[in-house]
């Protein structure tokens, strides 16, 4: 199926720097991807003949500047949370900054949602690079990061690349919001989630290293169920988290199936990652997005494939560790389906 891709003008970043948008499309999606976050703005499924935008996004480039949230950006060094913003490494204890109460989350202060990265047309998709220095947020190393984004048939493949000159943390995601209607609450979608186990979270958010058993709880998707069937459950993990918030320990490729309970989309998300954090946007804060929409809590779901997080602090968690020399490699495709 033959992919177009449209280079327009995005804006000026505050940096005086010219930040472009790309709309990769054939007949049957379209992605609009932005040099600032290397972020996916737009993401337009073909629904017999109707086009429907899929996730959350903001009609300008200063509204991506000041606003938090990550829209549909990649995330980066690490994703989610980091506990007390420190961990040690080969014996060496690196603190990094705090942005989460006492924590480090999504990279820290300016992630690399926050950054101008550099764009590159291929025949299916466009590549996004850029270079962290040694030292960035507390990170060590200097860190060489590629993100491509390939349309074929009905689906978006996202492929993450990195490398580092010294022993360093990696673990890369992308943060969308979807909501497969294009518009209102999310809590009416269907979701199926491959997993037998969550991460118990405390009070703040964060990984206690404990999994548990997702049987017997508002947490069991592995039957598809409304997003909103167990939300509002008297449950200490729900409370802790206003809602979902959680990692799932996936077990298997296929991630999870999402389903618009109005439009009849569907999207099956598959990921080489081990963990996927489920969030429902508990808070998100009002705000106006594209097309004049409004956005409110629980009006979208992230799905982020990622290492589990606070690894380095939880025994049993495979270490988000990219050693000097090798290459860090993951990819998730998000697969569309309709009526």
């Amino acid at each position: 199926m033959p992919v177009s891709i449209e280079k327009r003008p995005f804006g000026v970043a505050a940096d005086g720097q010219n930040v472009y948008s790309y709309i990769v499309r054939n007949d049957r999606i379209s992605a609009e991807l932005i040099e600032y976050g290397a972020a996916i703005r737009s993401l337009l499924v073909n629904n017999g003949g109707k086009w429907t935008d899929v996730v959350l996004g903001y009609d300008t480039l200063r509204e991506y500047e000041e606003s938090d949230g990550c829209f549909g950006a990649c995330i980066g060094r690490v994703g989610n949370r980091i506990g007390g913003a420190t961990f040690t490494l080969n014996g060496e204890k690196y603190p990094l900054a705090k942005n989460d109460g006492e924590n480090h989350l999504h990279g820290g202060v300016r992630g690399f949602d926050k950054y101008v990265w550099r764009a590159e047309e291929m025949p299916d998709g466009v590549r996004f690079t850029r270079i962290s220095p040694d030292g960035e947020e507390g990170y060590p190393g200097t860190l060489s990061v590629s993100v491509y984004y390939r349309v074929q048939d009905n689906m978006l493949i996202i492929e993450y690349s990195a490398f580092s000159d010294k022993d360093t943390l990696c673990s890369l995601t992308n943060h969308s919001y979807f909501n497969l209607n294009g518009e209102g609450s999310v809590l009416g979608h269907t979701l199926q989630i491959n997993a037998e186990e969550f991460l118990e979270n405390s009070a703040a958010t964060l990984p206690t290293g404990r999994r548990l058993q997702v049987a017997g709880t508002p947490f069991d998707f592995r039957i598809p169920k409304s997003i909103g069937q167990d939300i509002c459950r008297d449950d200490v993990q729900l409370r802790n988290c206003g809602g979902y918030d959680h990692n799932f320990c996936l077990a298997g490729e296929t991630a999870a199936v999402l389903r618009g309970d109005q439009s009849g989309i569907v999207m099956t998300v598959r990921t080489t990652l081990p963990g996927m954090q489920i969030y429902t946007a508990n808070f998100l804060t009002e705000r106006r997005g594209k097309r004049g929409a409004v956005y409110t809590p629980r009006c979208a779901l992230c799905l982020e494939p990622q290492y589990y997080p606070n690894a380095m602090a939880c025994a049993g968690f495979e270490k988000p560790i990219l050693r000097k020399g090798e290459t860090w490699h993951h990819y998730t495709t998000l697969t569309f389906s309709g009526k």
